[in-house]
């Protein structure tokens, strides 16, 4: 029977079991887990939040390939007051460089947060700058090039300082504090592909 774990990856963890260099990977978390279950996907040493992990193939083959469109929810902290003209721009897809070349994102769901998430504080903080203010975004994509959230904010004027995954479908890290694991059991897969 498949299993199902969902973890919150804390800042400076590598997506991955194996040993490289000094870093902090997974195995420093989840090495109790069974053998046979892998990451479906990654999240980059420098972003946090949530992370599925299972050894249910068929739905990997599901949240991994672009043709099936799953939504993916994540709260962006940006360097600077944001415009409306750049949310904007965001919801109608940017320019950035995907491997040499061009490439225009699809239509995103792209928010100014008046309020920042409560997400706690992230260890090490994000730098502080008394004289550049900082903002919150929630950005839906339905697609996941390569470091493709911090290109976003980056062509539209507003580098990312910080970067959580918060949800997959319906499946959030809500209540989670960043190193904590729960397995859940084949409900989990209806959520994950929610596209509500």
């Amino acid at each position: 029977m498949p299993r199902y774990y969902i973890f919150h990856k804390p800042f400076r963890v590598l997506t991955q079991f194996s040993a490289q260099g000094d870093k902090a990977t997974l195995a420093d978390y989840l090495a109790q887990l069974p053998k046979n279950i892998y990451p479906v996907g990654r999240l980059d040493f420098d972003s946090e939040g949530l992370l599925l992990l299972t050894d249910d193939k068929p739905l990997t083959h599901l949240l991994l390939d672009p043709s099936f469109a799953h939504p993916r929810t994540y709260y962006v902290q940006v360097d600077g007051a944001v415009t409306i003209d750049a949310i904007e721009q965001l919801q109608r897809g940017v320019f950035i460089n995907v491997d040499g070349r061009q490439y225009r994102t699809k239509k995103a769901c792209a928010e100014l947060l008046v309020t920042p998430p409560d997400v706690g504080e992230r260890n090490p903080p994000v730098r502080f700058r008394k004289s550049i203010p900082t903002s919150w975004i929630k950005l839906t994509l339905t697609e996941g090039k390569n470091r493709q959230v911090r290109h976003m904010t980056a062509a539209v004027g507003f580098p990312t300082l910080r970067l959580i995954r918060y949800a997959i479908g319906s499946v959030t890290i809500e209540g989670m504090a960043p190193g904590e694991y729960q397995l859940m059991d084949e409900r989990i897969k209806d959520s994950l592909l929610d596209k509500s």
